[in-house]
């Protein structure tokens, strides 16, 4: 694993890229203050070629049932990109763009691009899959981990789905619609006009996380962190909502997280 630490500067806004671990966001700091939780588990991660977790690691690409490592028994999680190491294709003093090859496990040659840019008051994140030959089903997210607490009280959630997407004893969709419920969550939602979630950390802090896309999974189980994943289909998408990578056009997703003080 490369150890490469690119540090992106933007006002007061510092970024911590991991080439080597995952092409994650390793931290993302306003005034010196750290939003995302440390670890070389944590930060940001990519979330490629697939989101979630994907039923028994298996897909169906025409006739044919593909089978993944499962890395959350009994099923195949969060894509094959966040444990590999990227490679840095250039990179300034607030932006970073980072390509991984696709390989085994994933049957299908290709290459994912990601573009990590920093203004004062907004990190956007950009991905993109391209095929090398054949077409393929393919996802694309954005698995960040913001800190709970800065120090004064906890961060609250505001959001308005139009729908939450039934979770079943396996963590995995049903296919049912239904109305948003009360957390705590480990669910998808759906944001037909598109992903706004706002965290605000009363008195301190307020970022939006924002996206094109119609999904966005909300975990907030955990005591130290909450995670707003946009993406571009529900968990298990690569068989239920599978968005295809071919020669002519590539899958492409972004996400930006605007802050503001308070």
């Amino acid at each position: 694993m490369s150890n490469e630490h690119i540090t992106l500067t933007a006002g007061d806004a510092e970024v911590d890229v991991l080439p080597g671990n995952g092409g994650r966001v390793g931290g993302l700091r306003l005034g010196g203050v750290e939003l995302l939780r440390q670890g070389e588990r944590f930060g940001c991660f990519p979330m490629v070629p697939w989101c979630g977790r994907l039923r028994d690691g298996r897909f169906r690409d025409g006739a044919a049932v593909r089978q993944m490592p499962l890395n959350a028994p009994p099923h195949a999680i969060h894509g094959t990109a966040r444990n590999a190491p990227w490679r840095t294709a250039r990179k300034s003093s607030d932006e970073a763009v980072l390509t991984y090859d696709l390989t085994d496990p994933w049957p299908y040659p290709g290459r994912v691009t990601q573009q990590v840019s920093l203004t004062g008051d907004a990190l956007t994140l950009t991905m993109s899959v391209e095929t090398h030959g054949s077409s393929f089903p393919a996802q694309i997210g954005w698995h960040p981990w913001f800190l709970r607490n800065l120090g004064g009280e906890d961060v609250t959630l505001d959001f308005d789905p139009a729908w939450q997407e039934e979770r079943g004893e396996d963590h995995l969709p049903t296919g049912r619609r239904i109305d948003p419920r009360p957390g705590p969550w480990d669910d998808c939602f759906g944001m037909p006009d598109g992903v706004d979630v706002t965290l605000t950390w009363p008195g301190q802090l307020k970022l939006k996380v924002t996206s094109r896309e119609h999904w966005v999974v909300v975990y907030d189980e955990q005591r130290e962190a909450v995670c707003v994943e946009p993406q571009t289909g529900p968990p298990d998408g690569l068989n239920t909502h599978p968005r295809l990578v071919t020669p002519l056009e590539p899958l492409e997703a972004s996400t930006t997280w605007t802050w503001t003080r308070l």
